[in-house]
């Protein structure tokens, strides 16, 4: 693997070639360019918060669309870069057949230039958190960089073996994309992570184990992460009280997405030389 990562640093200019390209055709001929990849979630973000606090008064939280929007900026990041990789081997075959390059850089590229968007995207969301909505400013918003480097390792650890598997079984992008709409409603983009641990449903002795579970899921746990750090406390009346920022659960999310990268990347190179054998 050490040579194959050498072997991707000698192309590092076709990454960025090919990066470069990805942001050029996503917006070519847009008059509003960029913000078309926040017209999605920030659209959600609004009927979301029209329905759940002003319609159906549903839920009581000051700023509801901030810790909404907080949440989808992270998951839209995942799901968008996820579902490109899937298909973004097949769509260069023609290239691979005739040209040489590492075959990582094709699912990398897709990375990258989501990723390119996803920090734009938290620059937007400061700008409404702290412009707009004149919300303090907290010390754990430097956390920031660490996170946003665990998000970008998962992702493409992810994407890395989906972008693979869709070469040989093309069943896995319409299994992926089952599993994220799926993960909508198992993710805490529209609720709180206090919704999973006070749960009604589940006794009190079983919240601490329920709540270590689901935040095994890195995006889970990184959506909550990103809330807990630039937003403030849910109001006192919600819950019994508001959970920490969970610094375990992070550390824990790092390793499991450091591993899911690497043991990612050895698939992808253990696979890679077969794909012009696909018939």
């Amino acid at each position: 693997m050490i040579e194959e990562l050498k072997e991707v640093w000698r192309f590092r200019e076709l990454l960025i070639q090919l990066v470069a390209r990805d942001l050029k055709v996503r917006y070519k001929n847009s008059v509003l360019g960029f913000f078309w990849s926040l017209a999605n979630p920030l659209v959600q973000v609004a009927v979301i918060t029209i329905v759940f606090k002003t319609m159906t008064g549903m839920v009581k939280v000051p700023n509801y669309s901030a810790y909404v929007l907080c949440a989808f900026i992270p998951w839209n990041y995942f799901q968008t870069a996820v579902l490109d990789s899937s298909q973004s081997i097949l769509l260069m075959f023609p290239v691979i057949k005739k040209v040489y390059l590492p075959r990582e850089l094709i699912p990398l590229s897709n990375a990258i230039s989501n990723f390119i968007h996803f920090l734009l995207a938290w620059i937007v969301f400061f700008l409404y958190l702290y412009g707009y909505l004149r919300a303090p400013v907290l010390i754990t918003v430097l956390l920031l960089p660490v996170l946003v480097i665990i998000q970008f390792i998962f992702t493409l650890g992810v994407s890395l073996y989906v972008s693979c598997l869709n070469v040989f079984y093309e069943d896995v992008k319409y299994l992926v994309t089952v599993l994220l709409n799926l993960f909508f409603f198992l993710l805490p983009l529209i609720y709180f992570t206090e919704n999973v641990y006070f749960a009604h449903s589940i006794p009190p002795k079983w919240h601490m184990l329920v709540y270590r579970l689901y935040m095994l899921n890195p995006v889970a746990c990184l959506i909550t992460a990103f809330r807990k750090s630039f937003l403030q406390p849910l109001p006192a009346h919600m819950f019994p009280h508001n959970l920490p920022l969970d610094y375990i659960s992070i550390e824990i999310s790092g390793v499991f997405s450091v591993l899911v990268l690497v043991t990612g990347y050895a698939y992808f190179n253990a696979r890679k030389w077969q794909f012009v054998e696909k018939p």
